[in-house]
C-alpha cells in the first residue's frame, strides 16, 4: 500500500449498491470462504451472496445452533463452533477448518461487538479489542497456510467509521483506568484497519491480499448492548424502533463493500487499503466528522500497523507470519 493508493479508483458501484448487485454473474464455484458472524445482520448477507454464486462458505460461530437455524436453506454452507474472546475457541475452531478447507480464497471477518459494558477476558484483555481484534488476528495467524495455499486470497476485515473516534490507546490499551465503550469501540475498529495494512504487507508475497472497510451505518444486532433510549438519542431509530436515519443503509447494501473488497478485479495488485461505499476511502482530516467518510491517517500508518501487529503476537501467543 503506498499513499497515492488510499484514494477513490472509480468503481462502477455505490452506496447504493446491495450484496447481489456485486455477486450478480459472479461464478465462485470452487472458492472457500470462511465467513464470521455469518449467520446475521451483514455477515449472513454475506454468506448468501457467496453461496448463491457457488462458493463453500464455512461461518464459525459463537452460538452454532441458531446459526444453522439461520442458514439452513444456503447451500454449500456449514457452520463451526467458535467465540472471538475466547483464543482457545478460536484455535479449536482453526483447527477444524483446516481439517475441512485444504485452502481458503477469501476469509471474511464480519463478527464483531460494539459499545458494550466493561469487561476483561483472558488475561485482562478489553473485551471490545479482544473480540474484535485479536480473535480475529489469532483465527487468520492459525488459518494462514490455507489462505497461502489459495494462491491468491483476500482477507476483508470490517472496521468502521468508528476509527475515527481514537488511534490505538498504546498506553493503555486495555482500559485499565477510565473505561469508555466508545473509546474502546474505536480503538478495535482502528485495530481491525490497521490489522489489515501489516497482514497485507507480510502476505502479499504468498498472494494474501488485505483489505479494511466501512460497511456503512446499519441497524442489526451489532447495537444489542445499547439501550432503544440510546438509539433513539443518537437519531438512528424512533420510540418503536423503526430506523429514521436518512443515511443508514440496508444490510444488504451494508454488506456490499466487503463483497466488492472479495471479488473486485479492480484491486487485484492492491492491498492495505481501507474502503467504504464500494470504493476506496479516501484519507480524512483530523478534524472531519465520522460521517464524512474517509480513514484517518493513523488507521493505514504502517509503522503503527507492525507496532500493534508485535503486540498482538503477544498478547494472543499467535503463530507468526514470516514475512
Amino acid at each position: 500500500m503506498t499513499s497515492t493508493d488510499q484514494q477513490p479508483l472509480g468503481s462502477p458501484f455505490s452506496a447504493a449498491s446491495t450484496a447481489r448487485d456485486i455477486t450478480a454473474g459472479l461464478d465462485l464455484s470452487g472458492t472457500s470462504a470462511v465467513v464470521t458472524g455469518g449467520y446475521s445482520g451483514l455477515g449472513l448477507e454475506t454468506t448468501r451472496a457467496l453461496a448463491a454464486a457457488g462458493a463453500r462458505v464455512l461461518v464459525p460461530a459463537r452460538r452454532p445452533d441458531i446459526a444453522r437455524a439461520a442458514l439452513a436453506d444456503v447451500e454449500g454452507c456449514e457452520v463451526a463452533p467458535m467465540d472471538l474472546a475466547d483464543l482457545g475457541s478460536v484455535r479449536a475452531a482453526a483447527a477444524r477448518i483446516s481439517g475441512s478447507l485444504a485452502k481458503i480464497d477469501l476469509l471474511m471477518a464480519v463478527a464483531g461487538v460494539m459499545a458494550t459494558p466493561e469487561r476483561h477476558v483472558g488475561p485482562g484483555c478489553e473485551s471490545q479489542l479482544a473480540a474484535n481484534h485479536f480473535g480475529h488476528f489469532t483465527l487468520v495467524c492459525e488459518l494462514y497456510p490455507l489462505l497461502a495455499a489459495a494462491g491468491s486470497a483476500r482477507v476483508v476485515v470490517n472496521s468502521s467509521a468508528g476509527h475515527t473516534l481514537t488511534d490505538i490507546r498504546w498506553h493503555d490499551p486495555h482500559f485499565r483506568t477510565g473505561y469508555d465503550k466508545w473509546l474502546a469501540y474505536g480503538q478495535a475498529k482502528t485495530a481491525n484497519a490497521l490489522f489489515a495494512v501489516h497482514l497485507d504487507a507480510l502476505g502479499r508475497g504468498d498472494g494474501v491480499r488485505a483489505f479494511a472497510l466501512h460497511p456503512g451505518k446499519i441497524i442489526t444486532g451489532l447495537q444489542r448492548e445499547m439501550t432503544l433510549q440510546e438509539q433513539i438519542d443518537r437519531g438512528w431509530v424512533d420510540e418503536h424502533g423503526k430506523v429514521i436515519g436518512a443515511d443508514f443503509k440496508t444490510p444488504a447494501q451494508g454488506a456490499a463493500t466487503g463483497l466488492w473488497a472479495a471479488t473486485s478485479p479492480l484491486l487485484d495488485g492492491l492491498g492495505g487499503l481501507y474502503l467504504e461505499d464500494c470504493d476506496i476511502a479516501g484519507v480524512s482530516a483530523p478534524d472531519a466528522h465520522m460521517d464524512e467518510g474517509g480513514v484517518r491517517a493513523y488507521a493505514i500508518a504502517q509503522d503503527a500497523a507492525a507496532r500493534l501487529w508485535d503486540l498482538s503476537v503477544a498478547a494472543t501467543g499467535a503463530t507468526p507470519i514470516a514475512r
